[in-house]
């Protein structure tokens, strides 16, 4: 893998990871104004499978927004969530108020390099994998870097937060 080349601006997620020196490949893609699935369309766009593409949701718990990062193939178990972070419950956030407080847009938003660090849990299947997807911080853009990074610099948590099918 290659780091991101320097000089250029970056997301805030490729200048989280090429300060942290860490290992990572960028996958551009043209992306569709009329998707919906962003996930999806990225692994059909990269030829990877939706099991090795995550996704970055946005959820409440008591305690304010977190953040889970599930496989495009599954959807977050909102108890399972809940449960990973000691909270009783969680609820899928608003767009609006997401975007306000990560600095991304829905669709493109990136576990790393957020305004500010909302407590994170990565599904567990993520370290079955040397290498994962996920969100550089725009639409049309995928990181892929070996999971222990993700973790590492995201300060988060893994369990396993994903229904699959």
């Amino acid at each position: 893998m290659s780091k991101a080349k320097k000089g250029g601006t970056g997301t805030p997620a490729t200048v989280a990871l090429t300060g942290a020196k860490v290992e990572f490949t960028l996958h551009p893609y043209d992306h569709d104004a009329n998707a919906q699935a962003y996930g999806e369309e990225a692994a059909d766009a990269l030829g990877v499978p939706y099991d090795r593409i995550f996704k970055t949701l946005v959820a409440e718990v008591e305690s304010g927004l977190a953040v889970a990062v599930v496989p495009v193939a599954g959807k977050l178990d909102l108890k399972a969530f809940a449960a990973a972070l000691k909270s009783k419950r969680a609820a899928m956030a608003e767009a609006a108020k997401v975007e306000r407080v990560t600095g991304y847009v829905v669709g493109g938003i990136s576990p790393l390099g957020q305004r500010k660090r909302l407590p994170t849990v990565i599904d567990a299947s993520a370290l079955e994998f040397e290498t994962i997807y996920f969100s550089a911080g725009k639409r049309g853009l995928q990181i892929e870097t070996a999971p222990a990074n993700l973790v590492d610099l995201a300060g988060a948590i893994t369990a396993p937060i994903a229904k699959l099918g």
